[in-house]
């Protein structure tokens, strides 16, 4: 930890913009105050990306007075709508050299130790999973030496757990890392992305109130407080399916004050979704979501389109932020997370993709850029040029467990020769994701009558 000296606060250069996007890419440097010995050090910040994930403040202090030093980083971001979870199998030790951002909100766990790292009890890291462990043998070493003096039994016992973590380098038989945040800012490298990595699961969840105070987004009275909602009248709802509803939010982007526009809209031969859009005037960034207004299906949906003419890319279609997309003769998927809810048309859907994968990715240029990468990454681009022009003979295949995707049948409502909707039974792991295995809907109140008395 660091102090930034009270001269250096009446200064302007405190507050020196930094940005990931400077061409010389250096850190700014503020001299601040060691915490060690009191004496003035130095602290460097870089604002920096992480590829396929967002941006992130690094800070490192050094003191050359005496050579105390630390880093540590912090999201650049706002806190996420939803937490989110990562689950990586560990199977070889290329897996360890893994890049991972830990905020300092996240719990870590190995279940095959019993091991967890709490949150709020370390700040938060940009490392690999070999430097996490490193890190968790240092902090259970560091009191070892006292401790083997007045309790050695206990002192013991740590010895041999801290030797099971460093065999867990050896990989000699794979382990489950687990790293889950609330606040929705951790990270685990994908080194197949875009493609799918089969030992990396990444799920969604929605925090609980607890959660939400211990990040600050709660008071403790609202503990104390129960919301009752009321069902608005037939009436009030045709009346909100006639008019675009408003309501004031912040930009994600730049944090200024913004506005929402909400809508109910009809899509035919389907169901009732809501389009959601935001703009910002300070930053003019744009955003739109959409989201279903009915209830999750009782089976999962599965469409499976052959795209045989450029006239498949004017389709309607309407991708909910539970979906996947795939392209298997691509050998691309799309996990649900990574793009939200969207109403577009299919050739809308593709140009995102390419967006995403190759104009907005990181590692297109800078340091993180290579011969390699930036060639495979560029002819992904082309293939889905060829697919936008019906030059590619491909399948676009739409995975809904939740069942609120759509595309659109030019054919309706006859059946589309070209295109096939499947329904599905949901995995036990499917309805965990969606939160449905925790989810009652029958007895529940009179548990809670019960629980009251």
């Amino acid at each position: 930890m660091s102090v930034i000296s009270e001269d250096h606060v009446r200064g302007s250069s405190v507050f020196k913009d930094i940005s990931a996007d400077d061409d010389d890419g250096l850190p700014a440097e503020i001299e601040s105050l060691c915490m060690n010995c009191h004496q003035n050090g130095s602290t460097r910040l870089l604002l920096t990306r992480i590829p396929f994930f967002k941006e992130i403040i690094v800070s490192s202090f050094s003191c050359d007075h005496c050579s105390w030093s630390n880093t540590e980083i912090q999201s650049a971001g706002r806190i996420q709508e939803q937490g989110v979870c990562h689950t990586l199998r560990v199977r070889s030790k290329q897996d360890l050299d893994r890049e991972i951002v830990r905020a300092d909100s996240a719990t870590t766990r190995i279940p095959e130790l019993d091991f967890e790292i709490p949150p709020f009890t370390q700040k938060g890291t940009l490392s690999t999973i070999e430097g996490l462990l490193d890190r968790a043998v240092a902090g259970l070493e560091q009191d070892q030496p006292g401790r083997r003096d007045t309790q050695p039994e206990v002192a013991e016992k740590i010895e041999e757990f801290i030797r099971k973590l460093r065999k867990l380098k050896d990989v000699e038989s794979e382990f489950t890392l687990v790293i889950e945040d609330p606040a929705g800012n951790s990270f685990v490298e994908n080194p197949r992305a875009p493609q799918k990595d089969e030992a990396l699961a990444v799920s969604l969840f929605k925090r609980t109130m607890q959660q939400d105070m211990q990040l600050g987004l709660r008071a403790d009275d609202d503990l104390e407080e129960e919301e009752e909602e009321k069902e608005p009248a037939e009436n009030d709802l045709e009346a909100m399916r006639g008019e675009v509803l408003v309501f004031n939010t912040n930009c994600p982007e730049c944090n200024a004050p913004a506005s929402t526009n909400m809508k109910l809209v009809q899509i035919p031969h389907f169901k009732e979704v809501v389009i959601m859009a935001t703009n910002c005037d300070v930053c003019s960034h744009r955003t739109n979501e959409v989201k279903s207004g009915g209830a999750t299906e009782a089976l999962g949906t599965k469409i499976t389109l052959h795209i045989t003419d450029p006239s498949d890319m004017t389709r309607d279609l309407l991708k909910s932020e539970t979906c996947s997309v795939a392209i298997p003769e691509l050998e691309f998927e799309l996990g649900m997370g990574a793009v939200g809810g969207k109403f577009t048309t299919l050739e809308g859907l593709l140009t995102d993709i390419k967006d995403l994968i190759v104009s907005k990715n990181p590692f297109m240029c800078g340091d993180s850029s290579t011969t390699g990468r930036v060639q495979k990454l560029s002819e992904f681009g082309e293939k889905i040029d060829k697919v936008m022009s019906a030059e590619m003979d491909v399948h676009i295949v739409l995975d809904d467990p939740a069942g609120n995707s759509y595309l659109q049948n030019v054919f309706a409502p006859d059946p589309d020769p070209e295109m096939t909707v499947e329904k599905y039974t949901r995995t036990f792991e499917q309805n965990d994701d969606l939160g449905l295995n925790d989810m009652r809907t029958e007895g529940y109140e009179e548990e809670t009558s019960t629980a009251g008395n």
